[in-house]
């Protein structure tokens, strides 16, 4: 007999699934409480403890990571209470709710899920009370439910989430829950609002929306509507911002700009040694340079605490200094009342790091009509109204120096050390490539430091000088502040900064102890000085030998003349920007700009009409043109001379015109004048790269005279250096760990690296052995760059007899009787003083010969040469009655003779390039370096090239 199967309870199943659904629910319900309680990271709100009547209480817990049957067994469900109050809470029977003896109705379930599930989601309550409803309900409401979840989940997830997400963080819900920022990156678990503009302000509490400055300074959609909302309070604030904003900036005024440049508080650091800690400052409070040289933590209240120091720092200080935080700043650092903005009026405040908001950032529109010439002429501003040929190089209160333009400016020719503002250099590029993409940061500390510096050239820029000029809000201000040292430090070693006759303070170290290695500079002439200098105020350890028993090499001065006048470098042709009157101004040295009229005269004493003159001057400026254009695509090189006489000879077939025989001897005058520039024949210069240095930034502005030489600033220059006279270097040995040179006389020197600034023509000669010999390469540079000569002939006269026909200007000029004599005394400079300033009363005329001219006066004593030059002057004068006197004194250079000089400036031959140069630049194994002769070869370098005999 089969047994018979017993039939289950339909209404026992019923009740048990209903049971074991209640609980399913209730443990759901309390998982998600634990997990939505609380925001911070590793943060969640646990139950702590049990009362002795079976309540529980909950705590702020770190939150652990527990599977479902953990967090049953964790968070044990307990048996419901009602307190006094009516409040249903959660007790403690011993019981289970799988029990029989301890289950609990629907009415009761329902009591305990509510008392558990304080805090959680509505959606979620809303989804179990639906759960429940399915069971407990008649069969035909619950399908009728179960269709409208169907239809409901059918919808869009994107709708379902910001739904759910609206409904968790509802005012019903009894906790408000926090929200993280959304920003990517941000590790912000609970972002604070640092506005607190608007009284509904989240401040640490939620916000629909959080919008980021950066991973430490956040602002709330409440503080965002007080501002933006045309009928909230702070609307007129934000709109008269951005009226001043939109004036003078490039960028879209919006609000997160309006935040970063007025709402974000001000940080600065202690001032005591022993502290140094960033503090924020209240919002209300304004930064001053006051505040910054002299804030102290204990300070910071409204009572004095001398305890404040120990009080830790904010932790988000920290962060400021990694690539990250960086990387996630939405705007950069805009500076206020930065003194570069003196410059930079010709652009935006926000494309060169300053705020437009700032009191000094007016833009000037500058539009010029089609072939404006904006060849860089300056107006100078002298110390007298009356007296406007005397350079006044005090730095003003009210605005730049005009001999000083560090920033380029738009719709003008650049110029030699002259920095773009808007652009970082490529070299920066490397040693900064954190604003490589976003440069503007960069720029705003740059163009500061620069900026700085070259208002008061005559004091070192030191670091707390930036700092209090670094005006910014916001955390991004300390990040500022730490980059200014690293600027700093670069803009100075590479001798853009901090250069010339001044000292760098004791505490100043740039280069670590183990890069200050021993240094011998052979040379003292401008390029050796200024290194030396250079490397000195750098930390390192340097000396110098010089052959001579004096400095200065072809800077060479003498004074027996009543007025001092140069053998060697004595006029500046370019002012602005240029090293040299950086070095003037640092020893207060006055110097006379020097006109450019020039009167032209023929030996019969005609004068030259100024059409004539003005015609055969365009004429030789249009045939320089065409060997311009001739040259672009050849390879053959030829000499100048002759391309220039080919191209004129071509112009003058093909117009049918003819020169007279005045007009020629204007053509050689102007090529006299090629020959000085060039300090050589023209018959021996490249056509292909005669002008090569025309590639690069010039010198700009008026063309000076100093008036106490330049002897006198390179001995300022040289005070406190280690230099060597009479040592004449005959070998240098770099084949070991140090370089050994000895000299004539025996001695030997040893250093680390060794920098050469000999003249070419020295090297040229090969008297100096080197070992190993210098590589094959840099031989031939060496030979094939050509070593220029011009010599000066100065002469003294009892009386100014040229006043009447010269009247007041600085020079005039003499056209060559013939081709042959071109050259020979080509141009009269009238160094006589003319002011207070220059108390002697004497009358010099200095002159020069250069070209194949110098080949006239090679072997002729002094007496005979100043006799040549006297019978021209007289020839130029002959049709005045005033007499030409004899000169009471004079002297002449011999610099070709010089042993150690052989030459004036270097030039590039025919069949030499630029390139050359570069060559003769390269170090030797990184222990010999070359200077001088190839310019601006290691920082700091002036441009020995600019110096004009």
């Amino acid at each position: 007999m089969m047994n018979k199967v017993p039939q289950s309870n339909p209404q026992d199943s019923r009740q048990k699934l209903q049971e074991n659904l209640e609980k399913k629910e209730t443990t759901l319900a309390i998982k998600n409480h634990l997990s939505c309680s609380g925001d911070r990271k590793n943060i969640s709100p646990q139950i702590s403890d049990v009362t002795s009547n079976g309540e529980m209480s909950f705590s702020v817990t770190k939150k652990e990571s527990l599977t479902n049957n953990q967090l049953s067994e964790k968070c044990e469900i307990k048996s419901p209470r009602t307190t006094s109050s009516g409040t249903t809470l959660l007790t403690s029977s011993g019981d289970d709710l799988g029990k029989n003896n301890g289950s609990v109705s629907h009415s009761e379930s329902s009591a305990c899920l509510n008392s558990v599930m304080v805090g959680t989601s509505q959606s979620k309550s809303q989804s179990s009370e639906e759960n429940l409803s399915l069971i407990s309900t008649p069969k035909k409401v619950a399908g009728k439910r179960k269709r409208e979840i169907m239809v409901a989940q059918r919808s869009s997830s994107r709708q379902i989430k910001r739904k759910s997400f609206d409904d968790e963080n509802s005012s019903a819900s009894p906790y408000k829950h926090h929200r993280k920022c959304d920003k990517a990156g941000c590790d912000a678990e609970i972002p604070i609002c640092f506005a607190s503009a608007a009284r509904s302000c989240a401040g640490s509490g939620y916000t629909s929306r959080w919008y980021h400055l950066s991973p430490g300074e956040h602002y709330c959609n409440e503080c965002f509507e007080f501002f933006y909302r045309s009928h909230k309070d702070g609307y007129n604030r934000f709109t008269n911002w951005k009226k001043k904003w939109s004036a003078n900036g490039r960028t879209e005024a919006t609000l997160k700009f309006f935040m970063v440049d007025q709402m974000l508080p001000y940080w600065v650091q202690c001032t005591l040694p022993e502290c140094g800690k960033w503090r924020q400052l209240p919002r209300d409070v304004e930064l001053t340079s006051n505040m910054i040289n002299n804030f102290q933590c204990k300070f910071a209240g409204q009572k004095k605490d001398d305890k404040a120091c120990l009080v830790e720092e904010d932790q988000r200080i920290n962060q400021v200094f990694t690539l990250d935080w960086l990387a996630s700043l939405t705007h950069p650092a805009l500076l206020h009342n930065s003194p570069a903005a003196d410059f930079l009026h010709r652009y935006y405040p926000d494309g060169v790091g300053l705020s437009p908001t700032c009191s000094r950032c007016k833009v000037v529109v500058v539009s010029l009509p089609n072939g404006t010439d904006t060849g860089g002429h300056t107006e100078f501003i002298g110390p007298s109204t009356s007296d406007r040929t005397y350079l006044d190089l005090k730095p003003q209160d009210t605005s730049p120096n005009t001999c000083i333009q560090p920033f380029y400016q738009p719709l003008e020719p650049r110029r030699a050390r002259c920095f773009r503002p808007d652009v970082m250099e490529p070299e920066e590029r490397e040693v900064f490539p954190e604003y490589a993409r976003e440069p503007v940061m960069y720029l705003g500390i740059r163009n500061l430091i620069v900026a700085l510096w070259y208002l008061d050239p005559k004091e070192w820029l030191v670091l707390d000088r930036v700092i209090e000029n670094l005006m910014c809000r916001g955390l991004v201000r300390v990040r500022c502040v730490y980059d200014s040292r690293r600027i700093l430090k670069y803009l100075t070693l590479k001798g853009l900064i901090n250069f010339g006759i001044i000292q760098s303070p004791s505490s100043f170290t740039l280069l670590p102890a183990e890069c200050q290695e021993s240094v011998i500079i052979i040379g003292a002439g401008a390029a050796g000085i200024s290194a030396s200098r250079h490397l000195k105020n750098l930390g390192v350890k340097v000396m110098v030998l010089e052959a001579r028993n004096r400095i200065g090499g072809r800077v060479w001065d003498e004074s027996f003349l009543g007025v001092c006048v140069g053998k060697g470098a004595q006029i500046i042709t370019g002012v602005i920007n240029n090293p040299l009157t950086i070095l003037s101004q640092q020893a207060a040295m006055a110097m006379r700009i020097v006109g450019e009229k020039c009167e032209l005269f023929a030996e019969d004493g005609t004068v030259t009409p100024s059409s004539v003159d003005q015609r055969v001057e365009f004429h030789f400026n249009a045939v320089l043109d065409a060997v311009a254009s001739w040259r672009k695509d050849q390879t053959h090189d030829t000499n100048l001379y002759d391309k220039i006489m080919e191209m004129h000879k071509n112009f003058m077939e093909e117009t049918k015109m003819k020169f007279s025989e005045e007009e020629e001897n204007l053509i050689h005058f102007h090529i006299s004048n090629l020959e000085y520039a060039c300090g050589s024949a023209l018959n021996t210069v490249s056509t292909l790269s005669w002008d090569q240095n025309e590639t690069y930034p010039q010198f700009t502005g008026h063309h000076t005279l100093l008036l106490r030489g330049y002897s006198l600033l390179l001995e300022q220059l040289a005070e406190g250096l280690d230099i060597q006279l009479g040592q004449e270097v005959k070998e240098i040995n770099y084949s070991g760990d140090k370089v050994i040179i000895r000299c004539q006389d025996g001695e030997e020197w040893k250093a680390s690296k060794v920098i050469v600034t000999l003249p070419l023509a020295v090297l040229q000669k090969e008297e100096v052995t080197f070992c190993p010999q210098l590589p094959e390469e840099k031989l031939k540079a060496v030979h094939r760059l050509g070593a220029g000569t011009v010599e000066k002939i100065v002469l003294q006269f009892p009386y100014r007899f040229w006043a009447l026909k010269v009247k007041e200007y600085d020079l005039f000029g003499h056209v060559p009787p013939s081709p042959q004599k071109r050259g020979l005394f080509s141009v009269f400079y009238d160094l006589s003083p003319k002011s207070s300033m220059e108390p002697h009363k004497c009358f010099i005329l200095m002159t020069y010969v250069s070209g194949d001219a110098l080949l006239m006066i090679e072997n002729k004593p002094d007496k005979e040469i100043v006799d040549m030059c006297m019978s021209a002057l007289r020839g130029m004068f002959s049709d005045q009655d005033l007499v030409v006197p004899d000169p009471t004194s004079w002297f002449v250079t011999r610099w070709k003779q010089d042993k150690y000089a052989g030459m004036a400036y270097s030039f590039v031959p025919t069949g030499g390039t630029g390139e050359d140069y570069d060559t003769l630049a390269k170090d030797l194994d990184r222990k010999i370096y070359f200077a001088g002769e190839v310019h601006d070869s290691i920082a700091g370098l002036y441009y020995s090239d600019k110096l004009i005999v």
